[in-house]
């Protein structure tokens, strides 16, 4: 039986000169991806376009699927991090301000880069895929628990965790399609307004 290869990267950049690098090869590897889709991409082609020699290449990545594995990790963080930063900011602030700015921020996030967002989902095998976004993913699911106990005596659902799954899916589902499906929606601020009011409709609590 063959050996089976790890896909995650075989050393990680310590000094300066090593992350310059890395940054290289990602940024080749994004470019082939989203010019001509997963199947072309290949780690030969990558170190190419990265201006580096084969052998450097494979010192950081064994192969393509650690390649891919990094850049979807470094594109899940970049999208958590932005969300999360917009979660501690919104805290103490009530449903009806949080929920928008919230929603405005994963439609940000989604828009860094499109046309990569939309290969990662679509092109990379799905095992592959989810490791990296659940990683991203329980960070902010667990900032948004945190948010909704902290309002918990405002909103009506009463399992958070379901609540939390309801809320996580339907925002990321929306802005995802959007993002690749439907482009003009995400700068028409329309679209994060009826997203708001779907969410804080579910969210709240009816008068009685």
């Amino acid at each position: 039986m063959p050996h089976k290869v790890s896909p995650k990267p075989r050393k990680l950049p310590s000094q300066e000169r090593s992350r310059i690098t890395v940054e290289a090869i990602l940024k080749a590897t994004a470019r082939i991806l989203t010019e001509e889709g997963y199947d072309k991409t290949n780690t030969n082609r990558i170190a190419e376009r990265a201006g580096i020699s084969i052998g450097s290449l494979y010192q950081y990545f064994p192969n393509k699927e650690s390649l891919m594995a990094a850049l979807m990790e470094q594109h899940s963080n970049e999208i958590a991090l932005l969300v999360e930063s917009k979660l501690n900011h919104l805290f103490d602030t009530s449903l009806e301000i949080a929920i928008p700015e919230l929603v405005k921020a994963v439609i940000a996030a989604h828009a860094i880069d499109p046309r990569l967002h939309q290969v990662l989902h679509e092109e990379i095998p799905r095992s592959e895929l989810l490791q990296q976004i659940q990683k991203a993913d329980q960070r902010i699911i667990e900032l948004l628990k945190a948010y909704l106990a902290r309002w918990s005596d405002y909103i009506q659902p009463q399992n958070l965790e379901m609540t939390v799954f309801i809320l996580s899916c339907t925002v990321e589902s929306l802005c995802h399609s959007a993002v690749i499906e439907h482009p003009k929606f995400v700068s028409n601020n329309d679209f994060a307004v009826e997203v708001s009011n779907l969410l804080i409709s579910y969210l709240t609590k009816k008068p009685e």
